[in-house]
C-alpha cells in the first residue's frame, strides 16, 4: 500500500472515531477513561497479559499489569451512578497475531443501565449503520446492512448437524452428532470452539449475523437465562466473516461471579501455570449496587477494516509494530 493510500485509510480511521463519539453523544452516553495499567489484568482463561511494575517515592515496587479490557473498571463507574457509558481503550494482548489479532488494539465498550440483549442489539445495529458503508465489503465479501439473530442452538442445528445443548459438556456425544473426529486431548470446549470456526463461521457471511443464547459454560460474565438456565444472556457480532463484538446480559451477582473466577484461574493456572495475580476484589464489592445493563466489548480496529475495506488489520493501525509509514 502506498503512503497516500495509508493515509486515506488513516484518515477514514479518524472520520469513524469522530462519527462513533457523536453517536454515543446524541444517545446521552458520557464517555469515560479508566486506568491502563492495573492489579487484575482480567480473568479470561486464555488471555495473556503484559506485566509492568509501579515503582512508589519510597522505592516500593507494585506490579501490575496492561489490562485486557476496561470492562471491570467500567462496571466500578456503573455501580457508582455513572449511568449511559462508552470509552475508546487502548488493552493489551500478548501473543496474540494475526490479520484480524495484534497484540495492542483499541475498544469501544459500552454500558447502558435498564439494556436488555436486545435492546443492546438494536443499538449495534443503529450504531453500525451510523458509521459504515451500506453495504460493506471486506475480506473479499461484501454484505448489506441487514441483520440476523441466531441462537448458538439454532447454528449447531442448522450448520454442524449437533444438539448443542443436549451435548453440553460431553465431547465424545457433540463429536459423534457433527460427525467429527474427536482429537487427542480434545476438551468440548475446544471441539465447541472448532466447530465454530469450520462450520458456523463461513457460513454466516451473506448478512451481519448475532450468534446469541451461548452455553452456559461459556457464560463468562453473562448472566444466565432465566427462561433457560442451559444459556447464557451473551451474543457475538460476525460481519463479513469478521467477529468484531462479543456482549452480555450483565451477571450483578457477586458469589456467582466470584465462582466463576475461581474455576477460571484455576484452570489456567493448571492450563499455562502462571503468571497470577489477585481477584479485583473492588470489582466484585460494586456488583451488588451495578444496575441491570447490558454491555458489549467492540474492536474498533475490526470497525475500521469494514468502513475501509481492509484485509489486514495493520493497515487500519497508525504506526504498526515494524512497519512504519
Amino acid at each position: 500500500m502506498s503512503r497516500e493510500d495509508r493515509f486515506s485509510v488513516l484518515r477514514r480511521r479518524a472520520e469513524l472515531t469522530a462519527a462513533t463519539r457523536v453517536f454515543f453523544q446524541a444517545r446521552a452516553y458520557t464517555e469515560v477513561e479508566t486506568p491502563y495499567a492495573v492489579p487484575t489484568p482480567g480473568e479470561e482463561v486464555h488471555l495473556r497479559p503484559f506485566r509492568t511494575e509501579r515503582t512508589a517515592p519510597n522505592g516500593e515496587i507494585e506490579t501490575l499489569w496492561l489490562h485486557t479490557s476496561p470492562e471491570f473498571a467500567m462496571k466500578r463507574l456503573l455501580a457508582a451512578g455513572a449511568g449511559p457509558i462508552f470509552q475508546l481503550a487502548r488493552v493489551w494482548r500478548n501473543g496474540e497475531g494475526s490479520d484480524h489479532h495484534i497484540h495492542e488494539f483499541t475498544m469501544l465498550e459500552w454500558y447502558r443501565p435498564g439494556a436488555t440483549l436486545d435492546d443492546l442489539m438494536d443499538e449495534t445495529e443503529a450504531l453500525l449503520r451510523a458509521v459504515l458503508p451500506d453495504p460493506v465489503t471486506c475480506r473479499g465479501i461484501t454484505t448489506p446492512l441487514e441483520f440476523d439473530r441466531l441462537t448458538m442452538a439454532e447454528a449447531f442445528t442448522r450448520y454442524v448437524g449437533a444438539d448443542l445443548l443436549a451435548t453440553a459438556e460431553n465431547a465424545h456425544a457433540l463429536a459423534t452428532q457433527a460427525g467429527a473426529r474427536l482429537r487427542d486431548g480434545e476438551t468440548w470446549e475446544d471441539l465447541f470452539f472448532r466447530l465454530l470456526l469450520e462450520r458456523i463461521e463461513p457460513a454466516i457471511t451473506a448478512r451481519p449475523t448475532f450468534l446469541t443464547h451461548w452455553p452456559a459454560a461459556q457464560a463468562a460474565l453473562a448472566r444466565r437465562d432465566p427462561a433457560d438456565p442451559r444459556v447464557a444472556e451473551r451474543f457475538e457480532l460476525y460481519v463479513c466473516g469478521l467477529e468484531i463484538a462479543n456482549a452480555f446480559a450483565e451477571l450483578t451477582d457477586p458469589a456467582e461471579q466470584r465462582g466463576r473466577f475461581e474455576a477460571d484461574r484455576a484452570r489456567r493456572l493448571a492450563l499455562y501455570g502462571g503468571p497470577d495475580w489477585p481477584i479485583d476484589e473492588a470489582f466484585l464489592a460494586a456488583l451488588p449496587t451495578m444496575p441491570a445493563c447490558a454491555g458489549i466489548a467492540l474492536g474498533f480496529d475490526r470497525l475500521a477494516m469494514l468502513a475501509t475495506g481492509s484485509a489486514n488489520i495493520r493497515e487500519v493501525l497508525w504506526l504498526p509494530p515494524g512497519n512504519p509509514i
